[in-house]
Order: structure tokens, then C-alpha cells, then sequence
């Protein structure tokens, strides 16, 4: 079985760059208030390297999402989900590569606008690691 094709179900594919970046939106605050709860646990001391304990639970937080149910929370609050090119759910080996590829892209800005400009033209809507990888980021079916 594959995924959706976008010109036979255009409807799993609607809205899905807008809906992603407010799942996005949400993502990033939780994983903000993730932070500030582990923050006394550090003794305080996670103010020296906030940053980079919001990339290390970010990072934790989208591939144990995505491993145990192609989505994040934001995602699932967004009703979307995102599969494999045979329509499977991700696994914990894909939810990390996911993660990886989403983790570098962000931090080769040329990379992240790449992925956004694939996102907003390509047919499934696909950022720059899910063509990589062959996910697609689909309205999840009711």
C-alpha cells in the first residue's frame, strides 16, 4: 500500500504546511515548558546551556512522539501524522532520522528554506527530509 496519491485524495494533503507550523509553534512551547520544569533539577545550573537543553529534550520529545505515533503532539493536536512511502507509521529508526534530518535543517538555515519552499510546492508537501527519507506528513484519516 502507498501513501495517498495528492491528485486522486487531494483532501490529506490540505492545509498540511499550515497545519505543521502551528504544530510547530506548539511543539517548541511545550518543549519550552519541558525545560523549565527539568531546569531545578540541574540546580539552576541548565541556565548556562539552556539552548542547548531545549535541542537534547527537543530532540528526545520528537523522536519518542514520532516512534510512538507519527506525530507529535502538536501534530496530533493539528490532526496530522506522518508515514513511511508504504503508508506505515514511522518507527523508531525513521522517527530518528526524521528527527536528525529536522535537527539539521535547522541548523543550516539555507537547508530549513529549502524544506519550506518544498513544503508550500511540492504535491504531498513534503520538507527536504521527507523527500530524503520518503515520508510524507498526511491529515490523519478519520
Amino acid at each position: 500500500m502507498m501513501t495517498p496519491d495528492p491528485e486522486i485524495q487531494p483532501q490529506f494533503y490540505a492545509s498540511v504546511p499550515s497545519k505543521r507550523l502551528m504544530a510547530w509553534i506548539f511543539d517548541m512551547i511545550l518543549i519550552f515548558v519541558i525545560c523549565l520544569i527539568i531546569l531545578p533539577f540541574t540546580a539552576f545550573t541548565g541556565l548556562f546551556f539552556f539552548p542547548f537543553l531545549m535541542l537534547v529534550a527537543g530532540f528526545l520529545y520528537r523522536v519518542a512522539t514520532l516512534a510512538s505515533g507519527s506525530a507529535t503532539w502538536g501534530m496530533r493536536l493539528m490532526s496530522l501524522e506522518i508515514r513511511q512511502g508504504d503508508d506505515r507509521p514511522l518507527d523508531g529508526l525513521t522517527a530518528f532520522l526524521h528527527t536528525l534530518g529536522y535537527s539539521v535543517s535547522l541548523a543550516i538555515p539555507i537547508l530549513q528554506l529549502i524544506s519550506v519552499v518544498l513544503m508550500l510546492t511540492s504535491a504531498r508537501k513534503q520538507g527536504l527530509t521527507d523527500k530524503v527519507l520518503g515520508t510524507v506528513a498526511l491529515n490523519k484519516r478519520r
